[in-house]
């Protein structure tokens, strides 16, 4: 029975706990990947270091979109264990069709946009472009050959104790910090437009969470809608 126990692998496979811890991390990479490259176009721009955050919630380096992202590429593209040529053309189309949903929902929701690229080579309606699309191709490959297997490794190493714990915490402390971000943005957009709180809830949000907390949170958003061609 012991060596049962001793074989046991913390989150093997496609369980649903290594796909969360996936996200976790995909989260802290995208925050980390879109606060680098800030800082290289504000240096080529300006000559001027600056290390601005880059998250899509209040609390915390994570960027939840990043992180939706990798889970998606796990299941649909790894998982089948696709060839390179068709992992490259199918993250394209994921890429591009992902940041278009998300750029509408963002904009229909909170009404708030994040990026908008309306001047950009062959852009499909401000919310993605055809160049991008190819990058998040590239990305979707390097991240299913090369850097996921590593992460599933690493992830399957810790011991199950201390995997469950870390897993239980982070799952408690990302749906809370969700929620609330998510739910301040919303009810900032319910508060441009003159609408009052109509529970305690609306009015602790606007004492806490009024826009200028959620700009210093937010700096890359824009709380102006985009406006159609």
């Amino acid at each position: 029975m012991s060596s049962i126990k001793n074989n046991k692998v913390f989150a093997e496979g496609y369980s649903a706990k290594k796909l969360f811890l996936v996200f976790a991390i995909g989260s802290i990479i995208g925050a980390l990947y879109e606060q680098i490259l800030n800082l290289i176009k504000v240096y080529i721009s300006t000559g001027n270091i600056v290390w601005e955050l880059r998250r899509g919630v209040i609390y915390g380096p994570f960027s939840p979109i990043y992180g939706a992202g990798a889970v998606l590429i796990v299941y649909l593209l790894v998982k089948p264990n696709y060839s390179n040529i068709k992992t490259f053309l199918y993250g394209s189309i994921l890429g591009g069709a992902f940041e278009y949903i998300i750029s509408f929902l963002q904009e229909t929701f909170t009404h708030t946009i994040s990026w908008d690229y309306s001047n950009y080579f062959l852009n499909i309606n401000g919310r993605t472009t055809i160049p991008y699309m190819i990058v998040w191709g590239l990305f979707t490959l390097l991240f299913a050959k090369v850097l996921y297997p590593l992460i599933s490794n690493l992830i399957e190493k810790i011991p199950i104790k201390i995997g469950t714990i870390i897993f239980y915490i982070l799952l408690i402390f990302l749906i809370i910090d969700m929620v609330i971000s998510w739910s301040a943005l919303i009810r900032s957009a319910l508060r441009r437009n003159n609408i009052k709180p109509l529970t305690p809830v609306g009015e602790l949000y606007d004492k806490v969470y009024p826009d200028k907390v959620l700009a210093k949170s937010f700096p890359n958003m824009n709380f102006e809608i985009r406006k159609e061609k």
